[in-house]
């Protein structure tokens, strides 16, 4: 169950495709690549590209998940809203946040990445305006939109970063910005709500309201940021002088057995079908069953802390942020084994068991301390699985338009789990 090995990779390539492809002679092989050069290069682009993947990802997830930090501060009361209402906007968001993952990619694969900047001016706006509802009518309006923002981002910025990394390298770098983004959001968005709520009122813009004022402004600056900075493919990457985007584009193209060379194919409705190959819908599958437990513990985190004691809302904010402070470290740390051993299946094995075991603890005992103790167990467990079954599919995803669209497929029809939960 380890990363399969290349003549099972490409499930969707035709028989001729991958003739093609194995006799075809790249002018970049592996020997024209000189290993202390290729060494810089990795090294430059994690330190310019995984914070500001980071950075956008913790955007994206704050934005998306501070609406339970906002209920835990009056948002129900606020907009009049009774019985399963929450729970329905949640879902409405998630419905769309699905419908517009693979459209997105495709995209993206087409005009570049500025319209990663897009999405992200573009779900910050709303989050802006959320700040001004008031109405459950109008909540369930603005999740519409959010969920068409949001969706492409997570596939979008994993497309991005397949196109420059080897296969080897990519379960660290995807587990530190999939699985750290998470973590540090959960942790500075609590740690934000907190804050807000104990400064005096902004106008008009009063308890809730301060929160998502504030993530939308912030959000919205970052992404007309990134019309500027945001990492284009590295055939004409910014980032890269011409030597560099030369060694980029040669030692991709020999971790490839379809050697494009750099160039990306036509995208055509033959190759989007082969993309639902036996890899991605398994992963797929798996991914929904893992974000039941995790994406509905990331909503509900603050209204289950507030159930365990009499604790004020500051308090039941701040509680929020251990549990996220500690998955983020335990990613990484679950990614590095992950590349050393290269093998996937193992980490996934021994989270599940611990989100089980986190789950199992909850609800077999009433002890708040022990029941808290247990939202670690869960949240560690949870989040390791996505950034491992999301590098699993990518892994074994060729040509550009498959994995285009299996970078968007797993995270996005996953996103079901969320809609369960």
């Amino acid at each position: 169950m380890a990363t399969l090995p290349n003549a099972m990779v490409l499930q969707g390539i035709s028989e001729n495709e991958k003739a093609e492809s194995v006799h075809s002679k790249s002018p970049s092989t592996p020997l024209d690549i000189e290993p202390e050069a290729e060494r810089r290069l990795v090294r430059k682009l994690d330190l310019i590209i995984l914070p500001l993947f980071i950075v956008i990802y913790c955007c994206n997830f704050i934005d998306r998940t501070s609406i339970g930090n906002a209920k835990v501060a009056g948002l129900e009361a606020d907009l009049g809203m009774r019985g399963t209402q929450f729970n329905v906007a949640l879902t409405i968001f998630y419905v769309f946040y699905i419908i517009s993952d693979i459209p997105s990619n495709l995209i993206l694969k087409r005009y570049g990445s500025v319209w990663l900047a897009f999405l992200v001016i573009g779900f910050g706006v709303i989050t802006l305006a959320s700040a001004f509802l008031h109405s459950f009518a109008g909540l369930v309006v603005n999740r519409v939109f959010l969920g068409l923002a949001e969706g492409g981002t997570l596939s979008g910025l994993v497309y991005i970063i397949s196109r420059y990394y080897r296969r080897k390298e990519l379960v660290v770098r995807v587990g530190i910005f999939f699985g750290v983004g998470p973590s540090i959001a959960g942790a500075f968005g609590g740690l934000l709500a907190s804050g807000l709520l104990s400064l005096p009122d902004i106008g008009s813009v009063k308890s809730w309201r301060k929160i998502f004022l504030v993530e939308g402004i912030i959000t919205t600056i970052f992404g007309l940021m990134l019309l500027f900075i945001v990492p284009e493919d590295p055939s004409r990457s910014r980032i890269l002088n011409a030597s560099e985007r030369k060694l980029a584009m040669a030692r991709i193209d020999a971790d490839q057995i379809v050697k494009s060379q750099g160039k990306k194919e036509k995208t055509t409705f033959k190759l989007v079908l082969r993309s639902f190959n036996l890899i991605t819908i398994a992963c797929t599958v798996c991914y929904i069953l893992l974000n039941m437990s995790f994406a509905g513990l990331s909503l509900f985190l603050p209204s289950v802390i507030r159930a365990q004691g009499s604790y004020s809302l500051v308090e039941v904010q701040l509680r929020t942020v251990p549990p996220f402070v500690v998955s983020a470290v335990w990613v990484v740390l679950n990614a590095w084994v992950s590349a050393r051993i290269n093998k996937r299946f193992l980490p996934i094995l021994y989270n599940l068991l611990l989100t089980i075991a986190g789950y199992a603890i909850s609800i077999s005992t009433k002890n708040p301390k022990v029941r808290y103790a247990s939202c670690f167990l869960m949240i560690m467990g949870g989040s390791v699985g996505g950034p491992m079954f999301v590098t699993w599919s990518v892994d074994n995803a060729a040509p550009d338009t498959m994995r285009a669209v299996v970078t968007a497929v797993v995270p996005g029809i996953g996103a079901l789990g969320a809609v369960l939960a």
